[in-house]
């Protein structure tokens, strides 16, 4: 099922506010967008730099002392 780009985009734009579950359906989601052929590049690249984001602030929010991601 395909899922509109604005919609992956905006997803990710509020990966924060959502439990484990959802989270990692958009993280799936956005993988998928990016494994597309069909898609352009420039596209390619915003949702991949919203993703790198969203798993840069996960990984900030759920490590802690000594702790890796």
């Amino acid at each position: 099922m395909a899922v509109p780009l604005r919609t992956v985009y905006a997803n990710l734009k509020r990966i924060d506010e959502v439990d484990v579950e959802t989270s990692a359906l958009y993280r799936q989601r956005a993988q998928e967008v990016l494994a597309q052929s069909g898609i352009s590049l420039a596209r390619r690249q915003v949702i991949a730099r919203r993703l790198m984001q969203a798993n840069q602030f996960l990984g900030m929010k759920t490590t802690t002392n000594g702790d890796s991601y």
